[in-house]
């Protein structure tokens, strides 16, 4: 019993992991997609933390901008506050400003 119950959890936890890598390549791409550092960003939101490996890992799978598909601000505000990335969302949403100041 024992034994099902670990692997039941580490299925979960890795599936949060996935789910987590998700939220991690989505933040990047609308970064690519808006021309912005997703690592500068990151810093920005966590000056107290060290370099995020995750992030740096995913950063190889975003794609040129061209190819990208859209990714409206509010999909990935939402998509960072459900995993608790508040003040990463404070960062997105003032660059999202700045960058609507910017196109008028």
């Amino acid at each position: 019993m024992e034994y099902t119950e670990k692997s039941v959890e580490e299925r979960i936890a890795e599936s949060y992991r996935q789910d987590e890598d998700m939220m991690i390549l989505v933040f990047a791409q609308w970064c690519v997609n808006h021309g912005l550092d997703p690592v500068e960003l990151y810093r920005k939101a966590y000056p107290n933390q060290p370099d995020n490996e995750r992030l740096a890992r995913v950063l190889e799978l975003t794609v040129p901008k061209e190819e990208a598909g859209e990714i409206p601000d509010q999909t990935l505000l939402g998509v960072l506050t459900l995993f608790g990335n508040e003040d990463l969302a404070i960062v997105v949403s003032e660059a999202a400003a700045t960058l609507d100041r910017d196109k008028k």
